[in-house]
């Protein structure tokens, strides 16, 4: 078992993803989930990618105020990560990835991530907002919803833990780390938003 801590700083400004209201937390998850009690967590940590014409996405806040990121969207690029990177065949930067079998369950069970709430060092800069148009052709014709979401600027950074229970795993890790380059963490990634470089690795 190795324990990693991460420094990364962020290249591009980053976009929040969670909606601003509780309500569109607790009605998407109760449409979506298969049980009758969701716990008050559970719903603040669903994806709500399908819900952002509804309002105003933002980062969590402690009660101070403080922007953090959940180790849980750390995970969930590992696994974005790697799904890309196993399509890169016989390539130097992606060996250990491409190695993988069954890479997700690997993530779930033997990668951690901590802590549960990784806060976000603005390095002196504020928290704006990001507004543009998401546009989608229906049978209706094209519609138009305009999306707006907190943003954190380029230049701020996070660091956290990494527990990786198997060593074999480690280049693995750090592969998907370098990714992060490409494409990162927060809405709108596709679009150059969230991407990072890292500043550090300590074992």
């Amino acid at each position: 078992m190795k324990q990693l801590k991460v420094t990364i700083e962020f290249i591009t400004d980053v976009l929040g993803s969670s909606p601003s209201s509780e309500t569109v937390y607790r009605d998407y998850v109760e449409s979506k989930s298969p049980y009758k009690n969701t716990t008050s967590e559970e719903i603040f940590l669903t994806s709500v990618d399908e819900v952002t014409d509804k309002g105003m996405t933002i980062f969590p806040k402690d009660k101070d105020g403080r922007p953090f990121f959940w180790d849980y969207q750390i995970r969930g690029f590992f696994k974005s990560a790697c799904g890309f990177l196993r399509r890169c065949k016989d390539e130097s930067f992606s060996k250990a990835s491409c190695k993988m079998t069954a890479y997700k369950k690997v993530i779930d069970g033997c990668i951690f991530v901590e802590p549960r709430q990784i806060f976000i060092d603005l390095r002196g800069g504020q928290i704006g907002n990001c507004q543009r148009p998401l546009r989608a052709q229906t049978a209706q014709g094209e519609r138009v919803a305009l999306a707006n979401s907190e943003s954190i600027p380029a230049g701020s950074r996070i660091t956290f833990i990494v527990t990786v229970m198997s060593d074999a795993y480690e280049k693995a890790v750090r592969e998907w780390l370098a990714y992060g380059r490409y494409t990162g963490l927060g809405q709108w990634r596709n679009g150059g938003h969230g991407r990072f470089k890292v500043l550090s690795i300590e074992e």
